[in-house]
């Protein structure tokens, strides 16, 4: 045993001083490698005979190395970033203590956690006798929605399946590509999900949506389902929930809200607006992973109906896991489509623990004041041109020589070439986003560890960047 805990002890101070990295401004959020290149530097074998314990720390070592520093304040790619101590603790004791959460039995203290939390969240978008569930990321909870949207207008398809009923489903043309997913595992058929048209704002347009349902009747074809967007992933776009509310009510139809990036503002007074009507919808997907500092992946269905998730999920032919016993209200399994399922409340819970709701609102208001902040920055500058007003955390930009007039392609291929720079050198990493037919550089603030004096640090590298490649290409 003293021999394990050395090597545990050993690995605990390398993740450690990993963490420590991310902080330190000398460190490159990436070691890029091209694929090949990367294969070559690698023992990627996996051999007949084992290995000694001690022999898989250099291999963790060089796995940290090549690693992209997702918690590093300069990484701005994905709507995720940061870690956070309490995040990384229940990370370590859910693996020591490896169970899964279909009864309250075999995972009891984790149950009654997943049903607090599910508790708070669903208070949170004002579902007072609402339920919900743990599952595994927005795409789950997404679809989930589209399933329990089905159950409600088409019961009898859990045992009969479709029939002749053509279902169609509405989302906007800046929705999630999971609702794709979701339609062709749900026998809708991607076809069937009408994508409805956004203004200049990413939002979808009211009267649209309600011209697309109506051309759907037209056809005999039935509609069932409208997935709203708070936070999309390019512009940060909130859709108008209060009046999708009505339109749905109208028409009979299920009101899902994919809420996974911009869920968290409803902790802020100053912001929950951008939630307004949250109340109103059938379902609310959210991604704890996203804005709260928690380790990935953690995701939340959130259903208005209590007893729905059972009547959608369940399957039967489960008795010999879920027994009749004086704990057996507290089985969660029977809401999930999922048999195994990994203890994800536990980081969750100690996170919120750590923080408290008005710690949750402090990280959020702050993360708006530093959106602010780079919108302003990127106003003063003249070699910066900002694409569209942040609504969220989203900020879009891009590089505008100031010496140069370059046409729409150069333009695209300049800023192209700038992020890739800034990747490659492993200086930053920030992704890049098509918007009205152009190339932009789309800049995320989701670290609960950023200052102004991160994003200065990045706009200053960015400005290099763009007259190193002015130069190289002349």
């Amino acid at each position: 045993m003293k021999h394990k805990e050395t090597t545990l002890t050993k690995t605990l101070a390398i993740i450690l001083n990993y963490l420590d990295g991310n902080l330190e401004p000398d460190s490159n959020v990436v070691n890029y490698q091209t694929a090949n290149d990367l294969k070559e530097k690698l023992d990627l074998t996996l051999p007949d005979e084992g290995v000694a314990l001690e022999a898989l720390i250099p291999i963790v070592e060089s796995y940290l190395n090549y690693s992209v520093r997702t918690g590093s304040t300069q990484f701005f790619n994905l709507l995720f970033s940061g870690s956070s101590i309490p995040g990384i603790i229940a990370e370590m004791v859910t693996s020591a203590t490896n169970t899964t959460m279909h009864t309250y039995d075999v995972a009891p203290v984790a149950t009654l956690m997943e049903i607090e939390l599910i508790k708070k969240l669903t208070s949170l978008v004002g579902f007072n006798s609402g339920e919900g569930l743990m599952v595994t990321g927005g795409s789950n909870a997404n679809l989930i929605g589209m399933l329990c949207g089905r159950h409600q207008v088409l019961p009898d398809a859990k045992l009969q399946g479709l029939g002749n009923n053509q279902l169609v489903a509405f989302v906007s043309d800046q929705a999630h590509y999971s609702y794709l997913k979701a339609a062709n595992l749900l026998g809708i058929g991607i076809k069937n999900l009408v994508k409805v048209k956004s203004g200049v704002d990413g939002k979808m347009i009211p009267a649209a949506l309600e011209a697309a349902i109506q051309q759907s009747l037209s056809e005999d074809k039935t509609p069932f389902f409208v997935g709203a967007t708070a936070g999309t992933t390019v512009l940060g776009a909130f859709e108008p929930l209060p009046t999708l509310a009505e339109i749905t009510r109208k028409y009979g139809l299920w009101l899902h809200v994919d809420a996974a990036w911009g869920g968290p503002v409803l902790f802020s007074e100053k912001h929950q607006h951008l939630l307004a009507g949250s109340e109103l919808v059938d379902s609310f997907t959210w991604d704890a992973h996203k804005l709260m500092g928690v380790p990935l992946i953690c995701s939340a269905i959130l259903v208005k109906q209590k007893g729905l998730l059972s009547e959608a999920c369940s399957g039967g032919g489960t008795d010999y896991l879920f027994h009749d016993d004086e704990n057996d209200l507290y089985n969660l399994g029977t809401k999930s489509l999922q048999c195994g399922r990994r203890v994800d409340a536990l980081k969750l819970w100690l996170c919120w623990k750590y923080y408290g709701k008005k710690g949750y609102e402090q990280l959020v208001n702050h993360l708006f004041d530093l959106a602010n902040y780079a919108t302003e920055y990127i106003r003063r500058c003249d070699n910066l041109e900002l694409i569209a007003e942040p609504q969220f955390l989203n900020i879009c930009f891009r590089y505008i020589p100031k010496d140069k007039q370059l046409d729409a392609t150069g333009l695209d291929q300049l800023n192209l070439d700038i992020r890739n720079r800034l990747f490659h050198s492993g200086t930053a990493f920030v992704n890049y986003a098509h918007y009205q037919g152009l190339v932009m550089i789309r800049l995320i603030l989701a670290n609960p560890e950023l200052q102004k004096t991160d994003l200065e640090t990045f706009f200053h590298n960015l400005l290099n960047a763009g007259k190193l490649v002015e130069s190289v290409k002349g």
